[in-house]
């Protein structure tokens, strides 16, 4: 016997039927904002990874030299790919470029809650952009989705905050004896300010260049949501410039009908480098979720840092594990069961007839199973019982001689005949109700 890998997941058909479901709900939203489906490979050159987040990216991904002696790695995020395909055709592709594209991931990092090394992911991505209508299309878009999929407004709120003004006020200080400050590891720091205590938090900000009362002087500026108070601390265009940006994007979210759903939280930060302006992260209102359930935002240089043309772009990328986790917690998670609309079951020698019925069936778009193991009557029963069949047709050799079948309705265990001969004839879907 083989062990499954650490991290990574076997679906059963009765959990994939749920999974399907919830992917099919998230993908049919972006379908209906415009979002085209695109498909991405599973291997990217390392060097990639490494031009965009540096060396260290290294130990998370699965690496390895191939036969032709490329350095290749598993595809651990989307967003490197899209750039690259929208550099390689350029100036032919039509803007806005509005992308969407469910497949997995590899990351090799610690296995926890909601975080796996093979996982799954929707990203939805708009490219040539840089109003706040796109921003707010992608909030509207994550929003829709959720409540797709059964959750209430009051379950789910989108933190929304800009990393420009992270940056500019960070900009704007000088640490101890005129030293600079480290901008990224500071920002990097807020990102991690919600999993650690305030005291580790302000050591890792002292560690990025503050002195400790810089760090509670900055943690008290974020804390106050204050934009205004933010501007007037920076004194500077770039501040101000993105505090302004914010509210336009929250006005124009207010207009695509998600303002409701987002609560100003400048401690939000989103750890990856190349986002530029705002950003957000979807959380569970109850808390039971400990962790973002997914984010996103703006990244506006990336597609330049690829050689391409400058392309502002905005995103938000939906993972299945803690999907799951904010659904079963709402409860509506589906069902993980199998679902059969119809079983076809033979007595004796009615192959010919059992399969030209199946076929009818499955040409009006019904899931049908017939036996396939030469079972008895009641074998089949029970397998039909055990698919969650909803109607058996029974095909025998005594029914064939009257010119009939049996139609038996599973949840009620009632049944009666109905002519060979009309089944399923001009009924799109003959129950037991249609003969009865």
């Amino acid at each position: 016997m083989y062990d499954r890998l650490k991290g990574f997941r076997d679906f059963y058909p009765e959990e994939m039927t749920a999974r399907r479901e919830v992917l099919d709900t998230v993908e049919d939203t972006a379908t209906r904002y415009g979002f085209r489906e695109v498909g991405t490979p599973a291997l990217e050159r390392t060097q990639m990874y490494v031009d965009k987040s540096g060396e260290e990216i290294v130990e998370e991904l699965y690496t390895f030299e191939d036969k032709g002696g490329r350095n290749v790695a598993l595809t651990p995020e989307l967003t490197p790919t899209v750039a690259r395909m929208v550099v390689a055709r350029g100036q032919e592709l039509s803007k806005p470029i509005k992308w969407v594209s469910t497949r997995p991931f590899w990351r090799y990092e610690q296995v926890q809650q909601g975080r796996f090394r093979e996982f799954y992911q929707t990203n939805v991505d708009v490219f040539g952009s840089s109003e706040p209508d796109a921003d707010a299309e992608i909030l509207a878009f994550a929003a829709d989705a959720l409540t797709n999929l059964g959750l209430s407004g009051e379950e789910f709120e989108f933190r929304v905050s800009h990393r420009d003004i992270l940056g500019g006020l960070l900009a704007s200080m000088t640490g101890d004896g005129g030293s600079e400050i480290d901008v990224r590891e500071a920002i990097r720091a807020v990102d991690k300010s919600a999993k650690v205590e305030r005291n580790e938090y302000y050591d890792l900000l002292h560690d990025a260049g503050l002195s400790y009362d810089q760090a509670r002087e900055f943690d008290d500026l974020l804390s106050s949501q204050d934009l205004d108070a933010l501007v007037d601390f920076a004194g500077t265009d770039r501040v101000e410039s993105a505090v302004q940006n914010l509210r336009r994007v929250l006005d124009a979210a207010a207009d695509f009908g998600v303002r409701d759903h987002c609560t100003l939280s400048l401690e939000t930060a989103r750890g990856l480098d190349y986002y530029t302006g705002v950003v957000f992260e979807c959380f569970d209102t109850t808390g039971e979720v400990s962790r973002a359930v997914f984010g996103g935002g703006r990244y506006d240089d990336l597609i330049e840092s690829f050689g391409g043309q400058p392309t502002p772009a905005v995103g938000v990328a939906l993972g299945d594990a803690t999907l799951q986790l904010l659904c079963e917690r709402a409860g509506v998670w589906p069902e993980e069961e199998l679902a059969t609309d119809y079983y076809v079951l033979t007595v004796g020698d009615t192959r010919d007839v059992a399969a030209r019925i199946a076929r009818d069936l499955r040409a009006r778009g019904h899931v049908v199973e017939t036996d396939l193991s030469d079972r008895g009557f009641g074998s089949q029963l029970s397998y039909a019982d055990g698919i969650n069949a909803e109607t058996v047709v029974v095909v025998g050799e005594q029914d064939l001689a009257n010119g009939e079948v049996t139609v038996k309705e599973m949840a009620s265990g009632e049944q009666t005949t109905a002519p060979v001969d009309g089944f399923p004839g001009e009924h799109d879907a003959p129950r037991y109700d249609d003969f009865a």
